[in-house]
């Protein structure tokens, strides 16, 4: 069991999470309310924060710890604030977190281009160095463009994810999961959006067959570990407590904590 300073802390880290998918503009305008991150509670595997619905102001942005629902591993609402539930497609995590407990993080949004090229058909390819690995191979489509409402949607869901990191729904939006973080199925999600979003310029530009980066230097992006470089690693040596900061997630996460 997880005690309150744990389940605070879990609780912070979704609220961000939320938010930053707000910030990065993957739900935002017409989809600011419109998706949502989980986390697994450390310490209490069978339970996980996620955002849920109620809420007098709900969007994504608005979105603080105090908002987080806890739910079960069958999507039961177990707490949060009063008169709120669990939101529509919780069933997304919890047949996630359930068939697969390496995972800590689930993210669910409907991102602009992604969206569009699950529509199409048109597969993801790897445009860019950001994320490139994501979409070495075309991302499994679940043909469903309906919200996952039910368990056999969810583990249909499950089905289409298999063991990788992302998939698409038909015309609905995309789910990445992380066994890392809030922050590692977030930026996946981001980096896929990215990736799709030049997918479609590329195409705009060039027809389908337009060229992406090959599918070995693709592999290379995602094997590269610069910490492993003898040069950086006599650096960190030297460097008490490691490496510090955080980056882009650093940086957005100190944005939307400010107003919390």
């Amino acid at each position: 069991m997880s005690d309150r300073k744990s389940l605070e802390a879990t609780k912070f880290e979704v609220a961000v999470g939320t938010r930053i998918l707000s910030e990065l503009g993957l739900a935002s305008g017409l989809r600011a309310s419109l998706g949502h991150t989980s986390m697994r509670v450390p310490g209490d595997p069978g339970k996980f924060y996620v955002k849920g619905r109620g809420y007098r102001v709900d969007v994504l942005e608005r979105m603080r710890p105090e908002d987080m629902v806890l739910c079960d591993l069958d999507g039961n609402w177990l707490d949060g604030p009063p008169n709120s539930l669990q939101c529509s497609e919780v069933k997304i995590h919890s047949c996630i977190l359930r068939a697969r407990p390496e995972v800590v993080s689930v993210t669910h949004v409907h991102p602009d281009y992604a969206v569009l090229l699950s529509t199409m058909g048109v597969p993801i390819k790897p445009m860019a160095q950001e994320g490139a690995g994501l979409v070495i191979d075309p991302l499994p489509v679940l043909n469903q463009t309906k919200i996952i409402t039910s368990d056999d949607e969810g583990e249909a869901v499950v089905e289409t994810l298999g063991g990788g990191t992302a998939m698409l729904l038909l015309g609905h939006g995309a789910v990445t999961v992380s066994t890392q973080s809030v922050e590692g199925s977030v930026m996946a999600m981001a980096h896929i959006e990215h990736q799709a979003r030049l997918t479609y310029l590329a195409m705009s530009v060039s027809g389908p067959e337009h060229k992406s980066i090959p599918r070995e230097l693709a592999a290379a992006v995602r094997q590269a570990r610069p910490a492993d470089e003898p040069h950086i690693k006599a650096r960190l040596a030297n460097i008490e407590g490691g490496r510090s900061g955080e980056g882009i997630w650093g940086f957005y996460r100190e944005v939307v904590s400010s107003t919390m």
